[in-house]
């Protein structure tokens, strides 16, 4: 069903797209987790809409943002390129699935994942010297984890970030910065791939996506820039409380959707 998208302010959304873009750059990650409830919440997005329309607000940050992390010599792209080609498939069987299934389970499964990302990010901290060691293995796990987080960004709108940065922490030894780059790299396809299959269905507001995606751009170079200067612990903790933050407010919103019906 066609979604009527509110006429939200130009400069709200701006600001919106500009504190997206921010975290997209010091945390690696596309900023759809912060900026998904903030449409639905503030700006009277339905939740389908403001998860296709966070896709396609995706792509302008990962690309600055990806550029400003290559420059420093900070991406894998082995394994970005590996990551993309699970993303660009499992996004089109997520934006597919959008507009077709109950999000219930799949909500409650994320927030265990959040839930266990937020306490592992407090024992566990990366080198930043670590790179992936990659062979045949590897390789295929890596296109496995796009896979599905293509699937989670097409369904939840989250980017992939927030489910790859960790990943390739915790499971592939990369240091936090290759971690953030890399990410931010295989969110350029995955978000292009998304957006075209959300674009189909409808369930995308191109004008509030352009407006945040050119606002975002402008701060995610920064938010790079900072990231260097962020000791790796400190950069997990401050990850840890945003991660923190998302499960809260998605919690609420469960909690509350549940009392309505």
């Amino acid at each position: 069903m066609t979604q009527t998208p509110p006429r939200s302010s130009i400069l709200v959304l701006a600001l919106l797209g500009a504190l997206t873009g921010l975290l997209s750059g010091v945390f690696g990650i596309g900023g759809g987790v912060v900026l998904v409830p903030m449409l639905v919440m503030f700006l009277g997005f339905q939740q389908r809409l403001a998860a296709g329309t966070s896709v396609a607000a995706i792509l302008p940050a990962a690309v600055v943002g990806g550029i400003g992390y290559a420059l420093q010599g900070n991406v894998d792209w082995i394994a970005a390129i590996a990551l993309a080609l699970g993303v660009i498939v499992g996004a089109q069987i997520g934006s597919y699935l959008l507009s077709r299934v109950p999000t219930g389970f799949l909500r409650w499964l994320f927030m265990v994942f959040l839930a266990a990302v937020v306490v592992s990010l407090w024992f566990v901290v990366p080198q930043r010297d670590a790179e992936i060691d990659k062979n045949a293995l590897v390789l295929t796990l890596l296109v496995v984890t796009g896979l599905i987080t293509g699937i989670l960004s097409g369904l939840l709108g989250v980017g992939g970030g927030v489910v790859v940065v960790p990943v390739l922490m915790f499971f592939f030894g990369a240091s936090d910065l290759i971690a953030k780059g890399t990410s931010l790299i295989m969110l350029i396809p995955g978000s292009i791939s998304g957006t075209i299959g959300n674009a189909r269905r409808r369930n995308v507001d191109l004008r509030a996506a352009a407006v945040l995606g050119i606002a975002a751009s402008v701060l995610s170079p920064l938010g790079s820039v900072i990231a260097t200067h962020i000791p790796p612990f400190w950069s997990n903790v401050a990850f840890s409380l945003l991660l923190a933050f998302v499960l809260g407010q998605m919690l609420f919103k469960t909690v509350q959707g549940r009392k309505k019906s």
